[in-house]
């Protein structure tokens, strides 16, 4: 599995609005985008930070991951991101060495993005998502 680099920190907001305007006032970043993915019931922010970016999330709705996730640990990281060249081929590879994952499949993530995330509990505690850009 070839990883390029750390393609971006997922962060777990109650405000999107405050959010942003906290990292672009007080830290000196700007949003470059914004998107609501339907599926995973978020609205995102893009804010890029030197190779990476900031991924500001919150939920558009009570149940879903990321309102689940603030209600269990607060507001805060909620996952890193590796981005990968070929994200069947990672995930392949990942599948052969029993690594547990919480996606077989790649789907499509904000940015337009395949994504799978890898299982918390093979990581140590952190959730992993593998990004391939399109």
């Amino acid at each position: 599995m070839e990883l390029k680099r750390v393609d971006h920190i997922g962060i777990a907001v109650k405000n999107l609005e405050e959010a942003v305007n906290f990292y672009e006032t007080a830290i000196g970043l700007k949003a470059v985008g914004y998107e609501t993915v339907e599926e995973q019931k978020v609205k995102v922010a893009f804010m890029p930070c030197g190779d990476s970016e900031l991924e500001l999330l919150e939920s558009t709705e009570p149940d879903g991951p990321i309102a689940r996730f603030i209600e269990k640990n607060g507001p805060g990281i909620q996952h890193i991101a590796i981005r990968v060249d070929d994200i069947d081929k990672a995930l392949e590879e990942l599948k052969e060495k029993g690594v547990r994952l919480i996606d077989q499949t790649p789907r499509y993530g904000a940015g337009n993005a395949r994504i799978a995330f890898v299982h918390p509990k093979a990581t140590g505690g952190v959730l992993l998502e593998l990004t391939q850009r399109m």
